[in-house]
């Protein structure tokens, strides 16, 4: 059987990636780095082995925040774009699912990092909320 590949990309277009529809967990992360990455109350990731998320244009234009060879995040340096973080010691990939131009079959199942969210975010789905990112 073969998995569904996704393409994501950039605001601007100029980094684009492809990523098997194969995400092992998807959530909504709310902590503060993830927050201060985007912008935004929460993050939406879909996380995946390394190895199943290719760039396919422009791979020269990602600018690396944190260590290339283990955890960092990738930005387009055009426009700045979060286009992936490497996590999890550098096996896993953690899509954020805005990036992406076709719908993954998997949606967030629960909200990480609920321990540090924003004060003023108020989450009013039914998800289950963890403090921290959960094991297992």
């Amino acid at each position: 059987m073969t998995d569904t590949v996704l393409t994501g990309k950039c605001l601007c277009g100029a980094v684009e990636y492809t990523v098997d529809d194969a995400f092992e967990y998807a959530m909504n992360c709310h902590c503060s780095n993830c927050r201060r990455t985007t912008g935004s109350a929460f993050k939406p990731i879909a996380g995946i082995k390394r190895e199943r998320h290719h760039l396919i244009q422009s791979a020269e234009a990602i600018l690396i925040y944190g260590n290339p060879d283990e955890a960092h995040d990738a930005h387009c340096g055009i426009c700045g774009s979060l286009v992936y973080s490497v996590v999890r010691e550098g096996a896993y990939v953690h899509v954020p699912m805005g990036t992406l131009m076709d719908t993954p079959a998997l949606r967030p199942t629960a909200h990480i990092f609920v321990g540090s969210k924003a004060p003023w975010y108020e989450i009013t789905d039914d998800l289950p909320q963890y403090p921290e990112f959960p094991e297992g």
